[in-house]
């Protein structure tokens, strides 16, 4: 396979970063706010169930993003989901109970799905191979600011305003996002490559992608690794701030910092995968995120403090930072005439892991680290397992 199939600017990576940067923005800036929402809507669980929705849309979404991507082009169902992510948004900020919060939180995530989809179909429409990993790893330097800064901000806004303006700042990111899009973003999907499938025909096509067993293995795999990641996010609030009386502010200060970490070790994909190959990498950091999950069930069953922990989920992050890449590569590899639909395909199964780490660490919450740590030990088993029968890949090097 190729390794570059048409000319990339070196712009276009930095935007499609920011674009699906509108997935972890809207996680990762209101999770300092769980206390507070808590308190406002007198649900301890209405965090919870927003943050599960969200994602339940974002997995329901990415499927319909993916077959108007590959009917209608990139950019036309991609400024249409800004658009809807734009009001919903509002409308979270305007929230006046628990179920209306959640309500808008799952259209927020319908309308969030088509910037987080689309920019991958886009990757795949132009690279594949090393190229298609380094170029994938440019996206998460890109969108690396977002969970660095984001949790940030959010505490900001607890201290000094309140956690609707938290969604305020979401409205004018999409609305940023919109705009750059509509004035930079190249259709990169040509009139004679789009499909025309409808119906039971798509339905079909999603079928035959996800029985292809490359797709499928890596993007199990991919799922488990959104498991742990989701997990983390979900349990780490309440373990820090409730569990430890960690401040927001040092909570996102410690969010920061592993999202530092996860871009820093994304940036090392394109010289590893260059140089070892995609397929080791993917075997090497299976196993290295389960002896990081199986620290930290050590460390939540005999808990010696908040920063051993801590110190175990930044060694998680290099997990995340390499595994995602080379996995959505590897899944997208043999799908270049319908790459939309594989992408949404790939994102909602990403996003269902999540969900259901996120509702089982929901359930299982005792007060402790317990749940988040043995969901991610589970999660992380399971990878390991299904690397061993993923086929083997082959891609020249990238140009």
């Amino acid at each position: 396979m190729a390794g570059m199939s048409r000319p990339v600017t070196p712009k276009l990576p930095f935007l499609l970063g920011f674009l699906i940067a509108v997935g972890p923005i809207s996680t990762d800036m209101y999770l300092p706010a769980f206390p507070a929402l808590a308190q406002d809507f007198h649900s301890q669980a209405a965090p919870q169930y927003s943050l599960a929705t969200y994602f339940i849309g974002l997995a329901i979404g990415q499927m319909t993003q993916g077959a108007l991507s590959d009917r209608f082009g990139r950019r036309v169902p991609l400024l249409a989901g800004l658009a809807l992510y734009i009001m919903a948004s509002l409308g979270c900020a305007l929230s006046w109970n628990a179920s209306s919060l959640i309500c808008f939180r799952f259209f927020t995530a319908l309308g969030a799905s088509a910037g987080v989809v689309i920019p991958r179909a886009v990757v795949r429409d132009l690279v594949d191979g090393p190229a298609a990993a380094k170029m994938m790893s440019k996206l998460m330097l890109a969108m690396g600011l977002a969970p660095i800064c984001a949790p940030m901000l959010g505490a900001v806004c607890i201290m000094f305003t309140n956690w609707r303006f938290i969604f305020v700042l979401c409205t004018l990111y999409g609305v940023i996002a919109m705009g750059m899009a509509w004035r930079y973003l190249p259709d990169t999907l040509p009139q004679e490559r789009r499909s025309h499938l409808k119906g039971g025909a798509i339905f079909a096509r999603y079928l035959e992608i996800f029985r292809e067993r490359s797709f499928l293995t890596h993007a199990i795999i991919t799922a488990c690794v959104a498991a742990c990641l989701f997990a983390y996010l979900s349990g780490s609030p309440q373990i820090f701030e409730g569990g430890f009386h960690w401040t927001s502010t040092q909570y996102a200060a410690l969010f920061g910092i592993n999202s530092i970490a996860y871009v820093g070790y994304s940036q090392l994909n394109p010289i590893l995968v260059n140089r070892f190959g995609i397929a080791p990498v993917i075997s090497v950091m299976v196993v290295w995120q389960l002896v990081c999950s199986i620290l930290l069930v050590v460390l939540a069953v005999f808990p010696i403090g908040g920063l051993p922990l801590a110190g175990g989920l930044l060694l998680c992050e290099a997990a995340f930072g390499l595994l995602f890449p080379c996995c959505m590569v590897g899944a997208l590899s043999r799908h270049q005439a319908h790459a939309g639909s594989a992408a949404a395909l790939l994102g909602t199964l990403q996003y269902v892991g999540g969900a259901v780490a996120g509702l089982g660490v929901g359930v299982l919450a005792d007060g402790t680290a317990r749940p988040m740590a043995f969901v991610m030990l589970g999660s992380a088993a399971i990878a390991a397992l299904v690397a061993l029968s993923r086929p083997r890949l082959s891609f020249r090097p990238a140009e």
